[in-house]
């Protein structure tokens, strides 16, 4: 019986073919880059899973100009998609992918699901307003005053685009919005 529990235990480390094939299939990484990975997140975390604070650590490799705690506040939630309070190596990658590797249109819905704390489908002024700051925050962007105040630029973006008429956006006019908006397209896609 022992056994068959550390082999269990095994088998959420182990890459698995379907894995590897999910992986290719939902990010750009080629096998050799997804082993790669794998291996870096075990050697980071050997039991397979990756906890809040572990977490943030890894996002600031990517952003080292900037501070990723808030942002990273969101982004957990939003890749913890079982809600164990961990992320594994599936949920790692592809929130990885899905921030750094994306289309703008990609990195919008990520950022969107994100930030629609409520879940309502929509984002009020003040979740926009947390969005905006966050994103600041990560990508080291410490002018906030005048038009790239986040409460300011949340009011604007909202009143802008608000098609609907109820001071919330949907995904598409959020979406829409920000592809729109030079200070945050640059944050999200700085190469587009």
């Amino acid at each position: 019986m022992g056994g068959k529990g550390s082999k269990k235990q095994r088998a959420s480390t182990e890459l698995t073919p379907k894995e590897i094939d999910m992986l290719k299939a939902n990010t750009k990484f080629t096998e050799k880059e997804i082993r790669e990975w794998h291996a870096g997140f075990l050697r980071d975390c050997p039991t397979g899973k990756l906890d809040k604070k572990k977490f943030v650590d890894v996002y600031k490799q990517f952003y080292p100009h900037g501070k990723a705690d808030s942002f990273c506040k969101y982004a957990f939630a939003t890749f913890d998609t079982n809600n164990d309070g961990t992320i594994d190596f599936d949920e790692f990658l592809l929130a990885i992918a899905a921030t750094s590797q994306g289309d703008l249109d990609d990195r919008l819905e990520v950022a969107f699901e994100m930030y629609d704390v409520s879940g309502d489908g929509q984002i009020d002024q003040k979740e926009l307003t947390n969005l905006i700051a966050a994103m600041y925050d990560l990508v080291g962007e410490t002018d906030r005053k005048g038009d790239r105040d986040p409460k300011k630029r949340a009011a604007e973006i909202i009143t802008k685009l608000d098609v609907g008429g109820d001071k919330k956006l949907s995904k598409q006019e959020f979406i829409a919005g920000c592809k729109n908006d030079p200070v945050i397209r640059r944050m999200l896609a700085p190469n587009v």
